[in-house]
């Protein structure tokens, strides 16, 4: 189990603090028995009763120094260096006091029988002995000090870069939505266009048509969350629909072809991410000529990767003067880099046969979309 501290909070939480300080309290009880052991104390139970007890005291004391620091933990970091360095030093003095009584005032005769009991009681033997022994328990405070400072500081780094992952996910996630509600006012500005168009030529059983099926494209296209990823086949419906309601505008001029292996159709793509190919298919490919033209949507997998193409066969492609109108190949280009970084990728460029040719490669995902 991980155990971090909430966004608004800081500096160490208590269950990691409470268990550094049991096992360092746990590595000194073990170092001091092992210690007389070695040099064959006399009482040895006496003695890790005693120590039992000064182990105690301690684990409270330093649970103290703990509390104490975390009134520091909203300061620069050079404040909480001073203060853990500090207030290590009244807890060791303390630590030292509680241990000269309970070793050496409290029933010394019973730990150590040829002892004499009157050097106890002398004040200097026992400022020395607590002053001695105080900077020896200083540095095993001070140890652990430091070691709260570096799991405090690594938790903040923690909280620090948490936030930013989500500040950097909802820049993206406001990024893909953008990207996403350009499409559709374009399309309908567009479609507009052509519905006026046919209204104004007293052409109303093809604006009627037109109007059914750009109201069946906006129920399908709406419904979906912009942030999440469609299935091909979705997608490719999608433009189905929109290429039957430009079919009105063009009875006799557009010629539409799908080629998708079934393999590919629960492969999940962005929504509406060949919406702009298509219409710029229309705009330049269709459009521009009497002649017919064959707008080619396909799929294949090439290299671990999903490769969609958008191609027609008209004989006007596009020319660089038309690069900077609408959102077109821009937006497409803008949206897969924001999805899927390096790993997203647009070609496009006149045909050799006449027509224009755009190609998208990104990952292939098949989980649920």
């Amino acid at each position: 189990m991980t155990f971090l501290p909430e966004d608004g909070e800081r500096g160490v939480p208590p269950a990691i603090a409470l268990y550094s300080i049991l096992g360092f309290w746990l590595f000194y009880a073990i170092l001091v028995s092992l210690r007389a052991a070695v040099m064959g104390f006399e009482a040895q139970d006496a003695l890790a009763a005693r120590r039992m007890v000064v182990t105690v005291i301690g684990v409270v004391a330093t649970w103290v120094l703990y509390l104490a620091l975390r009134r520091f933990d909203h300061k620069p970091l050079s404040v909480r260096v001073v203060a853990a360095f500090s207030l290590a030093a009244p807890f060791a003095l303390a630590m030292a006091a509680a241990n000269f009584y309970i070793f050496n005032v409290y029933d010394p005769v019973g730990l150590f029988p040829d002892s004499d009991p009157a050097k106890y009681e002398k004040a200097g033997y026992a400022l020395m002995s607590i002053v001695e022994d105080a900077i020896s328990r200083y540095f095993f405070l001070a140890a652990w000090a430091g070691l709260y400072l570096a799991i405090s500081y690594a938790s903040e780094a923690h909280r620090v870069e948490r936030r930013a992952a989500r500040l950097e996910r909802a820049a993206q996630q406001a990024e893909l939505r953008s990207l996403r509600y350009q499409v559709n006012p374009h399309f309908l500005f567009n479609t507009l266009n052509s519905l006026s168009s046919l209204v104004m030529k007293d052409r109303r059983d093809e604006a009627e048509q037109m109007i059914l099926s750009l109201s069946n494209f906006y129920r399908t296209s709406l419904t979906g969350d912009p942030l999440e990823d469609v299935p091909l086949e979705e997608e490719v419906h999608l433009q189905k629909l929109y290429l039957d309601i430009e079919a009105v505008r063009f009875p006799d001029r557009l010629i539409t072809r799908i080629d998708v292996p079934p393999s590919l159709l629960h492969a999940c793509v962005p929504g509406l991410i060949l919406q702009p190919l298509v219409e710029n298919a229309i705009k330049y490919g269709v459009s521009r000529t009497s002649a017919s033209v064959t707008i080619t949507i396909a799929a294949c997998e090439q290299d671990g990767m999903l490769r969609l193409t958008v191609t027609d066969d008209g004989d006007k492609p596009p020319s660089a003067s038309d690069g900077g109108n609408g959102i077109g190949l821009a937006n497409v280009r803008d949206r897969l880099a924001a999805r899927f970084g390096d790993e997203g990728r647009i070609y496009y460029g006149p045909r050799e046969g006449g027509g224009f040719a755009v190609e998208l490669a990104l990952p292939i995902i098949r989980r649920g979309c």
